[in-house]
């Protein structure tokens, strides 16, 4: 482990992240918000899910620096009594885990989809292609908002597992046309190119080409693309989880929670929201700054 670390850190990818500060500080940031989330039940104080440890007496508390504040509750809490710091930290799980599946059902499908339309071109090419071109026709945010609608209308009383299925699908179903057209681009000169030129004369399978040379070769768009595309799908998340068909009521979602303490937004409880609202900024701005980086470090051109 310390070796291959200490060989990342001599590459060229590693010298340009010790030598970008920017990087250096998203990362930390990035890797604090996914330390509390994975870990939320040993860091938070209270545990926001436990309603019989609810207080509703101690509901909208302001912060401990407040003189009505309690240091029981550092943040505060929201309209049922809840601790703001622990829902905000079970809020960021709840989020990096819709936004990372998502991500990583998008990435699967699409680079699948794209590396066979690149690869084997011809009526799959053009198949492929027309479908990219008719879901980038629709706004994401407008299918996610059908597909999540059209969930909760078809399982009404369904768990919360099925509820959070229905929309890491939803969110998913135009993710994976950006890493579909992306590698297919990237395919079409990798295959023209006298390596594979020479596996096809060697005797090599189509499909063991594919997996086996061609794939490793297009996957650095691909990172990039799916590092910036998780800050995109937790802002997606948030945002179905405010006008609410995102995650249920009873999960506190950052956007759940922003659309609760929207309500008492201008009746001097801004905790419940800018706090929430905060986190969602940090985590986005995080991973955009190490999608930022991480394009400026594989593109040779660009250092």
């Amino acid at each position: 482990m310390k070796k291959t670390l200490a060989r990342w850190l001599d590459s060229d990818v590693g010298h340009s992240f010790r030598s970008s500060p920017v990087a250096m500080m998203a990362a930390v940031i990035a890797f604090l918000c996914l330390f509390c989330a994975v870990f939320a039940g040993w860091v938070t104080p209270h545990n926001p899910f436990d309603l019989a440890a609810l207080e509703l007496g101690d509901a909208r508390l302001p912060p401990a620096w407040s003189p009505e504040g309690s240091t029981k509750y550092l943040l505060g809490t929201d309209d049922q009594g809840r601790d703001i710091l622990s829902a905000v930290i079970y809020g960021a799980r709840i989020s990096l885990v819709v936004g990372l599946v998502s991500v990583l059902l998008s990435v699967l499908v699409g680079v699948m989809l794209g590396l066979l339309a690149g690869f084997w071109g011809g009526w799959l090419d053009a198949f492929l292609m027309r479908v990219c071109d008719v879901m980038l026709s629709f706004p994401p945010i407008l299918i996610a908002l059908l597909m999540a609608g059209v969930g909760r209308a078809l399982f009404p009383d369904a768990p919360t597992s099925v509820a959070f299925g229905v929309l890491i699908v939803a969110i998913s179903l135009t993710g994976w046309v950006q890493y579909a057209r992306t590698v297919r681009g990237s395919t079409l000169v990798e295959r023209s190119k006298e390596y594979v030129q020479a596996a096809r004369v060697t005797g090599v399978s189509p499909w063991r080409i594919m997996v086996r040379h061609v794939l490793p070769n297009v996957m650095g768009p691909v990172m990039v693309l799916a590092t910036i595309q998780v800050a995109t799908a937790i802002i997606t998340e948030a945002t179905l989880s405010f006008l609410g068909v995102g995650v249920p009521p009873t999960s506190p979602s950052l956007g759940t929670l922003i659309r609760v303490g929207n309500d008492y937004l201008f009746s001097g409880e801004w905790w419940i929201t800018v706090f929430p609202g905060a986190m969602l900024v940090l985590i986005a701005l995080s991973v955009n700054l190490l999608g930022d980086w991480l394009r400026d470090a594989l593109n040779p051109r660009l250092r």
